[in-house]
């Protein structure tokens, strides 16, 4: 039995009924590793023996009617910039190349706490920093439709190894689309939750007000699931919203595929942002499907979407050099062997442990940041951000939920964008507003381009209002008959 090809929600009923167990599911998925890894090249850390002792540990739970939640022995993969207590945390870095945390991110004990069996790290762009998985240290993880093409990014490595069969869960984070982006290209169902849903404790910082853990899988109930066990209030974390607002832990219970009277709006400038024909031909063939099933659908205008992108290079990259000031070379993590003095010490490990890309947008953080600059980029960024939000809950007076692409285009190949660095942040046009107005919204495969390459569309979501967009896609998905995926790793 190939267990690997199991959703999630189908092994938890298994497991229920006794059809199989923990270890062999875990077991089956790491056989799939085996054979596809050296392809795909998902994780940057297996997690191999510890997690076939989570797994039989799982086992004598479920057997003595005492599991821990409904995914109580299901396999999961961790972005590798997530602490794990005694497993290496990279971030994709050379400069955290042998940093294990002394602790457990707060959404890596809830998991644990779950029962779930953390199968290891998944790669990713440095520091969060990429659209493509191209700027990890480590490796390039290949996209399992095609594996000349990139899996998006940054949390590449979690789709792909979804998208895979290596697992059939993961965990990854998305700051301007690094959750939907890859779900797309990978075909798979990437949610981003509500800002202040889960817990940011234990998550290396990228840009502290857009970050946002969330789930990865292969259907809508799997992403409920987990979203259950994932969300809810940190008091360990300052930016964490009360759970009376995050209705967290029900999720799953109130899955309802009836859409009919919802009220979809299709902002007309996200279909003009370069989108492509064979893109923009799948998400109508969506929203044509959502008008079959009795749901109102009309255009809507979003005007100031146009400056999301800006806007979000500015913020996230401001935050950044902030952030990642911590990284000098002398608590932790890479030092360069020859310095003089301190100052060429933090020069030197800093320019050799930090990636190209980590670099530039550390400088244009710093820059935008700086005394005669601050006014005139960041302190306008952050006004444009309050407007596009404002923008955002103006057109939610109207509409239950917003419906875009995820994407312009299909994945691109190896090194067709990685040249240019603004090329490159165009493929976050779609994204990056949702986060900026902190709302959530899931990515979702909705057809098939040139070469079977999947396309997304986005759902988007009134604040902590992620029980719609879920509904809607669950509706979507049973139309479709698209869940599970599971790629056959192959070259185009």
């Amino acid at each position: 039995m190939d267990l690997y090809k199991y959703t999630a929600s189908e092994l938890s009923r298994m497991l229920i009924k006794k059809e199989t167990s923990a270890k062999e599911i875990a077991e089956s998925c790491f056989k799939r590793t085996d054979e596809v890894e050296k392809d795909v090249e998902a994780y940057i850390t297996l997690n191999r023996e510890e997690a076939l002792k989570q797994a039989e540990k799982a086992d004598e739970r479920i057997k003595n009617g005492s599991a821990s939640s409904p995914l109580d022995g299901i396999p999961l993969a961790v972005k590798d910039n997530m602490c794990t207590e005694g497993i290496k945390t990279t971030c994709a870095s050379k400069i955290l190349y042998n940093f294990i945390p002394p602790y457990d991110a707060t959404v890596v004990k809830k998991i644990k706490d779950a029962g779930m069996v953390i199968t290891g790290k998944a790669n990713c762009d440095e520091f969060a920093m990429g659209s493509s998985t191209e700027t990890s240290y480590y490796k390039k993880t290949k996209n399992p439709h095609d594996i000349t093409r990139v899996p998006g990014g940054s949390s590449g490595g979690s789709a792909a190894s979804v998208a895979a069969g290596e697992v059939p869960l993961s965990v990854g984070s998305d700051t301007g689309g690094s959750i939907r982006q890859p779900s797309s290209h990978c075909g798979v169902v990437g949610l981003k939750p509500t800002y202040g849903s889960v817990s940011r404790y234990g998550l290396i910082a990228f840009a502290s007000s857009l970050d946002q853990i969330g789930p990865f899988s292969r259907s809508i109930e799997d992403a409920a699931m987990l979203a259950d066990v994932i969300y809810g209030h940190d008091p360990l974390d300052s930016t964490s919203a009360p759970d009376a607002r995050i209705g967290a832990g029900n999720f799953a219970k109130r899955l309802n595929p009836d859409v009919k009277g919802l009220k979809i709006g299709l902002p007309k400038e996200y279909f003009g942002l370069g989108v492509s024909d064979e893109v923009k031909s799948a998400v109508m063939n969506a929203v044509s499907i959502y008008e079959k099933l009795g749901a109102k659908v009309f255009e809507i205008s979003l005007k100031l979407v146009k400056y999301a992108l800006p806007v979000y290079y500015i913020i996230s990259s401001a935050e950044a050099s902030s952030n990642l000031a911590r990284f000098d070379g002398v608590k932790y993590g890479y030092r360069s062997s020859d310095y003089d003095g301190l100052v060429d010490l933090y020069v030197k490990s800093r320019s050799e442990g930090f990636g190209k890309e980590v670099q530039r947008r550390v400088m244009l953080g710093t820059y935008v940041l700086s005394s005669g600059y601050y006014d005139a980029y960041y302190n306008k960024g952050r006004l444009a951000q309050r407007a596009i939000k404002q923008e955002f809950s103006d057109a939610f007076s109207d509409c239950d939920l917003i419906l875009t692409p995820v994407t312009p285009n299909t994945a691109f190949r190896f090194g067709e964008k990685s040249g240019d660095p603004v090329q490159m942040y165009v493929e976050d046009i779609c994204t990056v507003s949702v986060n900026i107005a902190g709302i959530p919204a899931i990515a979702m495969p909705c057809g098939k381009g040139e070469g079977e390459l999947p396309v997304g569309v986005q759902l988007i979501g009134k604040h902590f209002d992620e029980q719609t967009i879920l509904n809607a896609g669950l509706a979507l998905e049973k139309e479709l008959d698209l869940k599970n995926w599971v790629a056959d790793v192959r070259k185009a």
